[in-house]
């Protein structure tokens, strides 16, 4: 693969530490690492490679991995999707071993997993039977044996209470929400009294506040502890706030370090004074620029841009017609726009509570008017109702007070006018990519031949990248895959309304900006009224006219509304480097921040 930036260098070469750089080529900028590390290594891997399989079948995944790490150091390794995190991780930890090369820890051969070093994954591995104390005992009491009792006991209630558990020790994680949990991992790990902390994406489930209380928490840990961790995330920002180094890992197959990026920021890190920090938007573009080029440089096939939808409306629309002679050019709409095209007109959800006796009311007064074409990203805390209020835009959820109108006909039940894209795509398992957009089509577009309803399909899957994979099963697809096809099949109803209730949030960073790129050029093509619900302040700016924030629940609303006056057709890229950029991202995390104050 060739790179837009050229800071790779031979798969053998030592790890580099990298001044935050400016120019397209930060390798003038690098300095040996054994310049900076010249005391002996907590930590070190010496050209480390792993493959799964044999023969034939053999699928690499690491190759010359160099990494050296001291005693106390806080790095980030932000991994691409199938590119051999875990497997990294899992070596480190001694849970596999490295086909070649060497994983040496102060200067001994790692070949076994050890109370030395704590790992936590992104799933939570329990025991539901066993209480938060129990959870977490059953480390210490394996590790500690000759500990007296009174010791173990005091020992596990004091990790369990700074995770901030102290109040939920006798409960079982079937009563833990998913942060809770997690905190419990991390709590068993440390109580183990680890060396090296390895933290394998253990964030990446829960929801932004819950992510920034326990991003917060382990940095307090490591101040304490003085630990040495090693935290794999998909979260640039994340990287930046948490980390000394930020290292990326090259897609496989044959993974590779790229350069470390170093964080020169002052501990302790405010996150909303770091949206001023020169150094932290430098760093920032910096990484991105260098994850975009190695993640996204796939020439598109020459084919796509001949492709031509053919020339027939969907009967969702108010001009289609069974007449084809009469039929005329898809263009856009002259004259103004319709200002309200969407209408949410003070709408309101009410639920029971659990107990039956009484009632809550989520959403209380969200009134909004969206223009046809218009793309809006909705925004807010976990629980503050932006689900529900695109779930009743769909059709999906009944409205308790006030109503929604669209394209002057009020919503009153789901209709294949609305594409519904959610965070975990529906497929049919045992249908092909081709196959599961072709339900809809056919549904769609019955006054259509059979070869326009086959065009309209394979150029949307095409459009989204599956044009070569047209022919796969769902269940042999990657997270990021079937998201595309969910993506390409609600396009592909050409519908009035499309709704995305956090689309890209179960894949990782370099996945999701793929993504938000397809979603934005074809949403450039098509101008389809659109509404996002998001907890990425950066997603919203990027795809949104309009970004609308919620004030947390019950009775949530809208609470500030922010226009995005940027060009389009926009890129990731071009969002990092105007001047505007910073002051919208600002205006958001301040609302959000005054917002978590107030749970």
């Amino acid at each position: 693969m060739s790179l837009a930036i050229n800071t790779l260098e031979s798969p053998g070469r030592k790890p580099s530490v990298v001044v935050p750089f400016t120019g397209s080529n930060p390798k003038a900028q690098t300095m040996s690492q054994t310049e900076e590390l010249t005391e002996q290594p907590l930590l070190e891997l010496k050209n480390v490679c792993k493959s799964y399989g044999s023969g034939n079948s053999i699928s690499p995944v690491l190759n010359n991995i160099n990494l050296r790490i001291k005693e106390g150091e806080f790095i980030a390794i932000v991994g691409f999707s199938g590119s051999g995190k875990t497997t990294l991780i899992s070596t480190i930890a001694g849970l596999i071993q490295a086909d070649s090369g060497d994983v040496l820890k102060q200067n001994k051969t790692i070949n076994a997993p050890g109370p030395d070093r704590g790992v936590v994954f992104q799933n939570y591995s329990l025991m539901p039977w066993l209480t938060v104390f129990e959870n977490v005992a059953l480390a210490v009491d394996e590790i500690f044996k000759d500990w007296t009792a009174a010791k173990r006991k005091a020992h596990t209630e004091k990790y369990v209470k700074m995770v901030n558990l102290g109040a939920a020790m006798d409960k079982k994680p079937a009563e833990l929400s998913g942060g809770m949990r997690q905190r419990v991992n991390v709590a068993r790990a440390l109580a183990a009294n680890p060396d090296i902390l390895l933290l394998d994406e253990p964030l990446s489930a829960l929801d932004a506040l819950t992510r920034g209380m326990l991003q917060d928490e382990i940095l307090q840990i490591w101040e304490q502890e003085k630990k040495t961790v090693i935290l794999i995330t998909n979260d640039v920002d994340e990287a930046i706030y948490m980390a000394d180094r930020v290292i990326p890992l090259n897609p496989g197959p044959n993974a590779t370090l790229g350069p470390d990026f170093i964080v020169n920021i002052e501990r302790p890190r405010n996150r909303t004074e770091l949206n001023h920090n020169e150094a932290f938007k430098k760093t920032r573009a910096d990484i991105t620029q260098y994850l975009m080029a190695i993640g996204m440089e796939k020439a598109r096939a020459e084919e796509q841009d001949k492709m031509v939808l053919p020339n027939v409306r969907p009967n969702t629309s108010n001009d289609w017609t069974l007449d084809r002679s009469a039929l005329k050019p898809i263009k856009e709409d002259a004259g103004r726009p319709n200002y309200r095209y969407l209408e949410f007109s003070q709408i309101g959800k009410t639920y029971p509570t659990p107990d039956g006796n009484s009632t809550v009311k989520v959403v209380d007064g969200f009134d909004l008017r969206v223009k046809k074409g218009e793309f809006i990203s909705i925004i807010g805390h976990s629980g503050c109702g932006k689900s529900t209020v695109l779930s009743m835009a769909a059709g999906l959820n009944s409205i308790s007070n006030g109503a929604i109108f669209l394209d002057n006909r009020e919503v009153d039940g789901a209709g294949p006018d609305r594409g519904v894209v959610f965070q975990a795509p529906s497929l049919f398992p045992w249908l092909t990519a081709f196959e599961n957009v072709m339900l809809g089509v056919d549904k769609v577009y019955p006054h259509a031949t059979k070869a326009e309803r086959e065009d309209i399909v394979e150029y949307y899957l095409t459009r989204v990248g599956l044009g070569d994979a047209l022919d796969k099963k769902a269940s042999a697809m990657s997270n990021g895959m079937r998201q595309r096809v969910g993506i390409a099949r609600a396009f592909a109803l050409s519908p009035k309304l499309l709704l995305l209730d956090e689309p890209f949030g179960m894949l990782d960073s370099l996945t999701r900006w793929e993504l938000q790129e397809v979603l934005m050029e074809v949403w450039e093509r098509t101008h389809v009224t659109a509404l996002i619900v998001t907890h990425d302040v950066d997603e919203a700016i990027l795809l949104a006219d309009r970004v609308i924030m919620m004030t947390n629940g019950p009775h949530a609303k809208i609470g500030k509304i922010e226009n995005i006056d940027l060009p389009r057709p926009r890129s990731r890229k071009a969002l990092l480097s105007h001047p505007d950029y910073y002051k919208y991202r600002e205006s958001i995390l301040r609302f959000l921040s005054d917002c978590e104050h107030t749970h």
